[in-house]
């Protein structure tokens, strides 16, 4: 019988060869027999995973995303005012995927292209997972006068449509810019968005 812990400890394995061989050679280049050598397993063990080397992109997109999740629920439950953790939040899930892709010597495109389907099925339910956690402060804000955001969910959603043109979906880190100058074009839209939402005395 396998072991679940050593499954997991594999997939996990895979998922990390997946994000060093994007960065070194890109989407097209990589191949399972790369990822089972730079994981040191079997071919055939890749495929006790995944199905595919689309699959494998996927779930590696996947898991950027539910990290990003978990990175937003500790700013909800941090401090500060609602406005402040909204602003803390917009920066987090920009940059948060600027990072995780910004050592990739290649565009983005060449990947996404291929994935394309899938992934924007994929995205509409990461927006959507994204916009509760969002939804959660909002309400908030509406609860202590702080804010005013009549539809929660729906602000959420636009706060997001907002933010999506510095997302590093199609472009490489260096066509987005130097991360500095995301993050100052980031901070900019989200005062401008939250000096909207506020109410002021």
């Amino acid at each position: 019988m396998r072991d679940p812990a050593r499954k997991k400890t594999n997939r996990d394995a895979i998922l990390d060869a997946t994000d060093q061989l994007l960065a070194q050679s890109g989407y097209k280049k990589m191949t399972i027999e790369d990822l089972a050598l730079e994981v040191g397993i079997g071919k055939g063990s890749v495929y006790l995973h995944f199905q595919s080397k689309e699959d494998i992109a996927l779930s590696h997109i996947d898991r950027i995303i539910a990290k990003l999740i978990l990175n937003l629920w500790e700013i909800v439950r941090g401090e500060g005012s609602p406005e402040q953790r909204l602003r803390a939040m917009l920066l987090e899930r920009v940059l948060y995927r600027y990072d995780r892709v910004q050592h990739y010597s290649q565009s983005l495109d060449e990947m996404l292209g291929q994935l394309r389907p899938r992934l924007l099925e994929r995205r509409k339910r990461y927006f959507e997972n994204e916009a509760k956690v969002f939804a959660e402060v909002l309400s908030e804000g509406n609860a202590d006068g702080s804010l005013n955001a009549k539809d929660p969910m729906e602000t959420a959603l636009s706060l997001l449509d907002a933010t999506n043109a510095f997302l590093p979906y199609s472009l490489s880190a260096t066509e987005l810019g130097g991360r500095d100058d995301v993050e100052r074009k980031t901070k900019l839209i989200a005062d401008l968005l939250l000096k909207g939402l506020c109410n002021r005395n």
